[in-house]
């Protein structure tokens, strides 16, 4: 008779959790990530693979920020150095801060087979656990930059629009 007492009682606290879930508001989930120093998030539906720099091979004749190709899965993909292209550093000065590099592809479904070097991973962020932050400076970036959120820390992390900037001309124009 215990058992089945036990049995009910597990199938009453799943049943409430269930419902709990389906309750719940869905709210965003970012990929946090560094470059150079500035705490990016990128929407976790944006964001494609995590992987190590592996054997990169420099393309002539492209922008500095423009790394050149690796072998991912058996195909090529572009490699950006992210805070290059963002300002946030010199251009060709990615190889300095490799030690916690990664490469986070981009979401096959924005069309652009390209990966972003980025100095540090930094984890998973949702909404719950971040604040809106004041932010006046949005126009450095238009249309790549979306809202700051701040964490409980104090850290200012500006979300990122990947899918706005695989349409950039900027962005897609390479050849140096």
């Amino acid at each position: 008779m215990a058992d089945k007492d036990a049995l009910r009682a597990l199938q009453t606290r799943l049943a409430e959790r269930l419902q709990q879930v389906r309750d719940e508001k869905a709210g965003l989930s970012w990929l946090a990530i560094d470059c150079a120093g500035l705490g990016l998030l990128v929407p976790l539906t944006q964001a494609g693979e995590i992987f190590d720099l592996g054997t990169l091979l420099p393309v002539p004749h492209t922008q500095p920020w423009f790394l050149g190709v690796v072998n991912h899965r058996g195909g090529i993909c572009t490699v950006v150095d992210f805070a290059g292209f963002l300002g946030l550093r010199v251009s060709g000065d990615a190889h300095a801060h490799l030690e916690e590099a990664r490469l986070l592809t981009m979401n096959a479904g924005l069309g652009v087979n390209c990966a972003l070097l980025v100095d540090r991973l930094e984890g998973l962020r949702h909404e719950a656990d971040l604040y809106p932050a004041e932010s006046d400076d949005n126009d450095a970036m238009p249309g790549l930059a979306q809202a700051r959120w701040r964490d409980a820390t104090g850290r200012v992390w500006q979300e990122i629009n990947l899918a706005e900037l695989a349409r950039q001309a900027q962005f897609l124009a390479v050849a140096g």
